[in-house]
């Protein structure tokens, strides 16, 4: 789209059979569209859809252009979409040899612009510089916890001391009998965090989990992978690595992985077995101790100019909402495509939530061979989801068709847009890693953190999270921006949102506009110049796959 949206409803695609409604439209109000006059059989809230012509029973409700649902019932004109009235489907798909041409985005003002990361010996360029405990088995998850409030408190990445003033002014003030009702949280004096004790080491980040053991030996695998991928991640400098000793997923294999994936891994890696230690206090210290001359030894390194072909970019989407496909998707999916005409990596997530859009995407892939494994791992997960009574078309949450989002292929057709209009040149199954410039299918369920956690293991860099809801996630190792949808939700939750889109909505700026801006928070961010919310909060959430049926 290339016009500022200036009205009150929308129709996003000339062949749709709905419009959105983009503010509260009150019933019996009269719609005039294309030389008819429509009268609205109820009110529609914004982001909800209402039908454009009366459709009989089983009649096909199109939006984005493609099938997002079919009529249960006789629908009138001017009536709202309900999950009554419309229940979901989408087209089959296949490859048809489509031919697909994309003409780049105009990126001359862009070609010689930098962005300051950290230069790893493999020629990757990391946008932070952490150091990564890692746990075996969930047995060391109580180690990792104590080494962790002792590192944080101490070298200046805690984020909780508001919160402990908090707390402590509230015993003071019970102590005192002061009545808690009667207590003013606004007049609370609260610390802030310290200064960090090694400015070029951006954190120190922990990736608790409940694996390792128990449940199967592919189980362990998988997880090895996983872990592997963070370790090998750009904005990793360091690893420290906590094993029980006894566990299905050995340090040995975890290890392998590691080289396996990259035979050329050099960071510096420190192992602890606790059934080797004299005492779990000996484990925590030595662990501590030789962490603390990792921390010495990467905090030499220092931020230098990179092209922008380095960085990669994860799109996602979370607490959706009905202006998610209008607003911040498609935004971040025209930043996607500059970023992919400066010969960098973008990755396109949730396989659930590409439900009805899967021609568009199979008719974009580079070559048969790459839409041959996205319609295979397509239907293997739709086919593991219905083999337990369930399905993509029971992925929108109750919130979000609350808030327009009546079908999963409404949900999955706005949620496609982030990834813009380029070539798809690659599909990846969870864990592998992103290694051709362009757009990335990459192999993970919707939920937020499942689908975050993979895209890092493929190699993100940046994650662009778009929401319209409101959710805090984040991830541990590659910083995640957060772009509202509307305003509202940008205002309330300001705490939590890095960029508002709503502009879009109200007709003020262009989705090519608001795009640029998008990359250019991008490129300070990567630079470390601004600190996105969920990372300044360390919103560090990591939850493994087991391949299971997540939506």
């Amino acid at each position: 789209m290339s016009e500022a949206i200036n009205r009150s409803f929308l129709q996003i695609n000339a062949s749709d059979n709905v419009l959105v409604a983009l503010q509260d439209l009150p019933q019996g109000m009269l719609v005039k569209w294309q030389g008819r006059n429509l009268v609205l059989q109820e009110g529609i809230p914004a982001k909800h859809k209402f039908f454009i012509d009366a459709l009989a029973p089983g009649a096909e409700v199109i939006m984005y252009g493609v099938l997002v649902g079919k009529t249960t019932m006789p629908i009138r004109a001017g009536a709202l979409m309900t999950t009554e009235n419309v229940q979901h489907a989408s087209q089959d798909y296949a490859y048809r040899h489509a031919n697909y041409e994309w003409t780049p985005p105009d990126t001359s003002a862009l070609s010689h612009r930098t962005f300051n990361g950290y230069h790893r010996s493999d020629g990757r360029v990391g946008t932070a510089n952490y150091w990564l405990f890692i746990p075996t088995v969930f047995c060391e998850n109580r180690n990792l916890d104590v080494i962790r409030e002792a590192l944080h408190n101490t070298l200046g990445y805690s984020v909780t001391d508001k919160y402990k003033a908090f707390t402590a002014q509230l015993l003071e003030a019970y102590q005192s009998g002061v009545s808690l009702t009667d207590f003013r949280e606004d007049e609370l004096g609260v610390t802030t965090t310290g200064r960090r004790v090694f400015e070029n080491v951006d954190g120190i980040k922990f990736l608790n989990h409940q694996g390792g053991c128990g449940g199967t030996r592919q189980d362990a695998s998988l997880l090895s992978r996983l872990l592997a991928a963070y370790a090998d991640h750009p904005n990793v400098a360091g690893i420290t690595i906590l094993s029980l000793g006894c566990q299905h997923l050995q340090s040995a294999e975890l290890l392998n992985d590691i080289k396996s994936r990259n035979p050329a891994f050099d960071k510096h890696i420190l192992l602890f077995e606790q059934q080797q230690s004299q005492s779990e206090e000996q484990l925590i210290k030595r662990a501590i101790r030789d962490t603390f001359e990792g921390l010495i030894a990467v905090n030499r390194q220092q931020r230098k100019p990179a092209p922008l072909s380095s960085l990669c970019v994860g799109v996602k989407c979370g607490g959706s909402d009905g202006f998610s496909g209008i607003s911040a998707n498609p935004a971040v999916g025209y930043a996607s495509d500059l970023l992919v005409a400066l010969g960098a990596k973008v990755l396109l997530a949730e396989f659930p939530e590409l439900c009805g859009a899967e021609q568009n995407i199979v008719d974009r892939c580079t070559d048969e061979q790459t839409a041959n494994r996205f319609m295979r791992l397509m239907r293997e997960y739709d086919q593991q989801a219905h083999a337990v009574g369930s399905g993509f078309h029971m992925n929108p949450s109750p919130g979000n068709i609350k808030d327009g989002l009546i079908t999963d292929a409404i949900k999955s057709a706005g949620a496609a847009r982030k990834g813009g209009t380029s070539p798809v040149v690659d599909v990846l199954d969870y864990t592998e890693p992103a290694l051709k410039p362009g757009l990335n299918l990459v192999c993970t369920p919707g939920n937020d953190v499942e689908a975050t956690t993979g895209k890092a293991a493929s190699g993100a860099t940046l994650i662009l999270f778009t929401t319209g809801l409101g959710t805090p996630t984040g991830n541990p190792v590659c910083p995640v921006i957060k772009i509202a949808t509307n305003t509202a939700l940008a205002n309330r939750m300001s705490d939590i949102i890095d960029i508002d889109t709503g502009a879009i909505i109200r007709g003020e700026k262009t989705i090519e506009e608001m795009g640029v801006e998008i990359l250019e928070y991008c490129i300070k961010a990567a630079s470390g110049e601004i600190l996105p919310k969920a990372v300044a909060l360390n919103q560090d959430d990591f939850i493994p796959w087991k391949k299971g049926v997540s939506l």
